[in-house]
């Protein structure tokens, strides 16, 4: 057929790319996470993660105000808890007037509109960094899935939209949606983290958070007897799965750009919205190498959210969504 077919002909001119190109990315595939802290007046720059901050809950009233201006209508939440409120079950998690209650009230007094999601997992509030309890060197599952039910309902109470469980305990959606129902929260939505893998791009996170897990006798060193080998796709789906099984109305892949095929697997086998996680590590390394002057920070940004999203996600939670609002002028 050449030359009567040219592909070039839908690439000659920025007017005719644009009307004829297949992934845009608007406000609306945003959510956003934050980072609360305790205190008054406080927007502390995360070291490892450049101009991006723990907020107080009067700055993160402030915030979510913004954003909501910006266009940006969801917001997931974390907690930086105080050392000395850690404990191996994660107490302070089930505290109704804990940091997180606090914070989602705090959000939806500023911002009732505003879509608010909360991280559903232990170690921010665990003595040993871990997302579940830690007994006799093993993370113990069914007692976990128990407390997670306990603190999503605690969520609920405080006016969370949706829990999204990041911590990858067996069976967990199912024990979080009865207790949801049990207690009457019918409407309240559950984002799992269906495919989260045992990743080294989350350092910056647990920075953030002081969350990563404790280097002592008798506790694992790490995460990967609960999060996901990274050598593994076909687990991935059945993990999915049985999350959506079990009453998840979301899922989710995490991180992002390196599990790009799993995102494209699961799109293609399941009909609900399918969130990616684009990580602490894969922001840090663009604002690193940005700053070096290695690389365009916009159009590196702008090229790894349209693949996310061209991979099938419905959903990225990302820490560039202000930076993206600010590339629309």
């Amino acid at each position: 057929m050449y030359p009567l077919i040219r592909n070039r002909r839908l690439r000659a001119s920025e007017s005719i790319r644009r009307l004829v190109r297949e992934t845009t990315l608007t406000p609306d595939d945003f959510l956003v996470p934050l980072f609360v802290t305790e205190g008054k007046g406080i927007k502390e720059e995360i070291p490892s993660m450049p101009n991006y901050f723990r907020l107080s809950l009067d700055n993160l009233e402030k915030e979510v105000t913004e954003l909501w201006k910006m266009g940006l209508c969801s917001v997931l939440l974390f907690v930086k808890v105080d050392d000395k409120l850690k404990d191996n079950k994660g107490t302070e998690a089930l505290n109704p007037n804990g940091l997180m209650q606090r914070a989602i009230k705090t959000v939806k007094n500023a911002c009732p509109q505003m879509l608010v999601m909360t991280d559903v997992a232990l170690d921010p509030f665990s003595s040993y960094g871990h997302d579940g309890i830690v007994a006799e060197g093993q993370i113990l599952n069914d007692e976990t899935a128990e407390l997670l039910a306990e603190m999503s309902v605690s969520h609920a109470k405080a006016g969370a939209d949706f829990v999204a469980p990041s911590d990858m305990m067996d069976g967990r959606i199912l024990t979080i949606r009865e207790a949801l129902e049990d207690e009457g929260f019918l409407n309240t939505g559950i984002m799992a983290y269906s495919a989260k893998y045992a990743s080294a791009f989350y350092g910056p996170f647990r920075d953030a958070l002081d969350s990563a897990p404790v280097d002592i006798a008798n506790v694992p060193k790490d995460k990967k007897t609960y999060q996901m080998d990274y050598a593994n796709r076909y687990e991935a789906i059945k993990e999915t799965q049985i999350d959506i099984d079990e009453g998840a109305d979301i899922v989710m892949v995490k991180p992002g750009l390196c599990y790009l095929d799993i995102v494209r697997e699961i799109k293609n086998e399941v009909e609900v919205p399918v969130a990616v996680y684009q990580v602490s590590g894969e922001y840090a390394m663009v604002k690193a190498a940005a700053e070096k002057g290695w690389l365009d920070h916009d159009a590196v940004m702008l090229e790894q959210l349209t693949a996310i999203k061209r991979a099938g996600a419905n959903i990225i939670a990302s820490y560039f969504a202000k930076d993206f609002i600010r590339t629309l002028g």
